[in-house]
């Protein structure tokens, strides 16, 4: 029976080469410079500590715009409030988000019950399965999904026929 599965997963090696990028950016740039600013990759997440909160909002737009050159949607990013940190900085702690939760998944499947599609699908951990007897509902079920925004990148992997 052919079936493919929706995900939302991010390129981590395309995330580092995106802040290493930002980094260099903000090295050579003219206002930035005799400030302290700071951009690291953790486990899951990303710290920004800047001067101040022009600079972050600098710093963010500057990380976005090189995700986006790096084919990473910048929804996988979930920005945490900022914060004041020592010596007047200014922190910001950004979450990648991997995988589809709960409650997205469920938004997923609800909208391709309510298609009509003849197609099943199926909530697995993080990620949606789609089945379906024809290859065409698939790609319907497919172009359905790319019109409705559900707040993060979704991605169609593992088409079986």
């Amino acid at each position: 029976m052919p079936s493919f599965d929706v995900v939302s997963k991010v390129d981590m090696q395309e995330v580092d080469n995106a802040i290493n990028q930002t980094r260099k950016e903000v090295d050579q740039r003219y206002d930035f410079k005799g400030t302290q600013n700071e951009i690291t990759l953790e486990k899951d997440s990303i710290l920004v500590l800047a001067a101040d909160d022009y600079k972050l909002q600098a710093i963010t737009d500057i990380l976005k715009g090189k995700l986006v050159h790096r084919s990473v949607s910048p929804k996988c990013l979930d920005f945490g409030k900022a914060e004041t940190a020592s010596h007047n900085q200014t922190r910001q702690r950004i979450s990648i988000i991997q995988g589809i939760d709960k409650e997205k998944a469920k938004e997923v499947t609800k909208l391709i019950k309510e298609s009509k599609l003849k197609v099943q699908a199926q909530i697995m951990d993080d990620q949606v399965r789609i089945t379906g007897k024809k290859i065409d509902d698939l790609q319907e079920t497919i172009a359905l999904l790319k019109t409705k925004d559900f707040g993060i990148e979704l991605q169609f992997i593992n088409m079986r026929s």
